[in-house]
């Protein structure tokens, strides 16, 4: 297993404009669940995404995290819908 830290550190380099660990993106490890738990935030909007571990596993691995790439997307697109 690996540590929130890493894990955010990973997020950050497949999504760079996603912003900073602690600040716009936050994770956990939620044991009751088994799942990750990423927080992303940006200005008023926010978003919680439960990451599976085998995603967890495939972002480390380099490989594809396509759920939460997808949340990430419309994360953004809502951010850009509510700037005047």
């Amino acid at each position: 297993m690996y540590s929130k830290e890493v894990l955010c550190e990973k997020i950050i380099a497949l999504h760079p404009d996603i912003g900073q660990c602690g600040i716009d993106i936050n994770v956990e490890f939620d044991p009751n669940k088994n799942v990750w738990i990423v927080d992303l935030k940006k200005g008023d909007h926010e978003l919680k995404h439960h990451l599976e571990i085998p995603d967890a596993d495939a972002c480390m691995d380099n490989k594809q995290c396509v759920a939460l790439g997808l949340e990430i997307d419309q994360l953004k697109s809502n951010i850009k819908g509510h700037q005047y």
